[in-house]
C-alpha cells in the first residue's frame, strides 16, 4: 500500500478526472511505483471524503489509460508497462465535454432520415447475391462500376477491375501496406501523417520514415534523399487537405513527389478520403503516376459516418495483391452497406450530402476564423478541422490537459508526429464532431487558453 495521498485542495471539476490526474501524475514521476497497490475505492473515498462513485470513476479513467489494473479479489495496481499508443480522440464522450478531438463530418437530422430511407429502400431491394452470396466477384461487378464513376468525379480514369470495395478507409490503408510492403520494410511518410498509421505499421511489421514537409507538404529533395540512403518500399501522402496541417499540396509539388517515386521504383498509397468534397480539385497523385499508385477515398467522413464504405484502385501490378490481401483480411466488404453506397452514387444523393456537407463547414469555418482573430492556424476550405500550432511557451501536453480541465477535448499533435525533428507543438481541432453553439464555445476556451500566459500545471494527463 503507498503513503502518497492526493491532494484534494488541487481537485477541480469534473472531480473524478482532476483525481486521476494526480494519480497519472505520481506514477509518472515515480511517487508510485509499479505493481503498488492502490486503497480500496471505499477507503480512499472515506480518506478523501468524497464519494465512492467519484473514486471508482477515477480509477476506472485510469484503467482506460493503462496506468492501473484492476484485479478481482486483490485489489488495483499501478502498472506502468509499455502500453498501446492512445488515440488523439476520445473514445467516448464523458458528461457534458466539448468533444472537439474526433474528425467527422458535421451531421444533422438530415442524415439520420436519409440514412432511414436508405434502409427502407434497401429492404425492397436488396438484391439476392448481396443477401446471400460468399463470392466477391458474385456480388460487387455493378458496385465497381459505379465506382469508376465517382472516382471520376475524383479526377481518376480507372477501370472498374482495378477497384476494391472495402469497409472504410482504414481497412482500404491496411490492405494497400499489406500489398506494398513486406514486414521489415520501410514506409515514408509526412513528417505529421494519419494518427493510425503509427499503430497500424507497428502490428505490420513495417517501419516508418517521417520525411521534412513544408507548406506545400512533402519535401522532394528530402523524400529522395531518405530513397537513396535506404530501401523504401512506399510512400503514403495525404495531398488534399484530410492531412493534420489541413495542407493542400500544389499540382507542381504533386508533381515532382511523383518523380521521386518513379526514379527510385517506389510505391505510392495515397489517402483521399474528402474526395470531391474539396472543391479546388486537384490531379490525383494516382492520375500523375497511375502505374505505382494505389487510391483511397471513402465516404465517411463526406456522407454519413454510418456509411463504411472506402474504395481503393490499384494499378494493374498490385489487383492481385490487393485481393488476395482484402480477401484474407476483411474477406469482402459488407454487401448490405455497398448497396446504399451504389445506390446514393447513383440517384445523385451522395454529392447532395457532399454540398451539404460544404455548406455545413463554410459556417463552421466562419466560426473558427472569426474566434481565432489573430491566432495563427492553419486550415482550408472543406477540411473538418484546424491544425493550431501553439505559440511560444506552450506545452503540448499542458495545454490539452488545461483545454480538458476547462470542458473541451483537443487531439494533441504529438499523435500525428511520425519524426522527431523540426517538431513545433500543436493541436487538431475538429470543426464537425458538435453542434455550432458548443463550437462556438469550445473554440473561445481554446483561444483564450492559447493567447493566455503559459501556466504550469499542477495536474497533468
Amino acid at each position: 500500500m503507498t503513503n502518497w495521498m492526493p491532494d484534494t485542495s488541487l481537485l477541480r471539476r469534473p472531480a473524478y478526472l482532476s483525481l486521476a490526474d494526480q494519480f497519472a501524475r505520481a506514477i509518472q514521476e515515480g511517487r508510485l511505483q509499479n505493481g503498488t497497490r492502490l486503497p480500496t475505492h471505499r477507503k480512499l473515498a472515506d480518506d478523501l471524503k468524497l464519494s465512492v462513485q467519484t473514486v471508482s470513476r477515477a480509477y476506472d479513467e485510469l484503467i482506460r489509460r493503462g496506468l492501473i489494473s484492476g484485479e478481482v479479489g486483490r485489489g488495483s495496481f499501478v502498472q506502468t508497462r509499455p502500453r498501446e499508443p492512445d488515440p488523439p480522440y476520445l473514445p467516448e464522450r464523458l458528461g457534458e465535454l466539448i468533444d472537439l478531438s474526433i474528425l467527422k463530418p458535421v451531421c444533422e437530422q438530415i442524415h439520420l432520415e436519409t440514412m432511414r430511407q436508405a434502409f427502407a429502400w434497401l429492404a425492397e431491394n436488396l438484391p439476392a447475391s448481396s443477401a446471400l452470396s460468399f463470392r466477391p466477384n458474385m456480388v460487387f461487378p455493378r458496385h465497381r462500376s459505379v465506382a469508376a464513376e465517382w472516382l471520376s468525379r475524383c479526377g481518376l480514369d480507372v477501370s472498374p477491375l482495378n477497384i476494391s470495395l472495402t469497409n472504410g478507409a482504414t481497412s482500404a490503408m491496411t490492405v494497400a501496406l499489406m500489398s506494398v510492403a513486406p514486414p521489415g520494410s520501410t514506409i515514408a511518410t509526412e513528417a505529421i501523417s494519419h494518427h493510425t498509421l503509427v499503430p497500424l505499421s507497428t502490428y505490420l511489421g513495417i517501419h516508418l520514415h517521417g520525411i521534412a514537409i513544408d507548406d506545400d507538404g512533402m519535401v522532394p529533395e528530402a523524400l529522395d534523399e531518405a530513397c537513396r540512403k535506404g530501401v523504401i518500399r512506399a510512400i503514403f501522402l495525404q495531398p488534399s487537405v484530410i492531412n493534420p496541417t489541413a495542407t493542400l499540396m500544389s499540382t507542381e509539388r504533386r508533381t515532382a513527389l511523383a518523380e521521386v517515386a518513379r526514379r527510385h521504383d517506389v510505391a505510392i498509397i495515397e489517402n483521399d478520403i474528402l474526395g470531391p468534397l474539396v472543391e479546388e480539385r486537384l490531379p490525383p497523385v494516382a492520375a500523375l503516376a497511375p502505374e505505382r499508385t494505389l487510391y483511397v477515398t471513402s465516404f465517411t467522413k463526406i456522407t454519413v459516418p454510418g456509411l463504411r464504405i472506402g474504395y481503393l484502385a490499384a494499378p494493374d501490378r498490385y489487383v492481385a495483391a490487393v485481393a488476395n490481401r482484402h480477401l484474407v483480411s476483411n474477406w469482402m466488404a459488407t454487401p448490405s452497406i455497398a448497396e446504399i453506397a451504389t445506390h446514393w452514387v447513383s440517384d445523385g444523393t451522395a454529392m447532395e450530402l457532399v454540398n451539404w456537407q460544404r455548406r455545413a463547414l463554410a459556417a463552421r469555418h466562419a466560426i473558427a476564423t472569426e474566434t481565432f482573430g489573430r491566432l495563427a492556424h492553419r486550415t482550408r476550405p472543406q477540411s473538418l478541422h484546424v491544425w493550431l500550432p501553439l505559440p511560444e511557451g506552450h506545452s503540448e501536453d499542458a495545454f490539452v490537459s488545461q483545454a480538458r480541465l476547462r470542458g473541451v477535448a483537443i487531439a494533441p499533435g504529438a499523435s500525428f508526429r511520425t519524426a522527431d525533428s523540426g517538431w513545433h507543438p500543436a493541436v487538431r481541432i475538429s470543426l464537425g464532431s458538435t453542434s455550432e453553439q458548443e463550437l462556438k464555445t469550445g473554440l473561445g476556451i481554446v483561444a483564450s487558453l492559447a493567447l493566455g500566459d503559459p501556466e504550469a500545471l499542477l495536474l497533468a494527463i
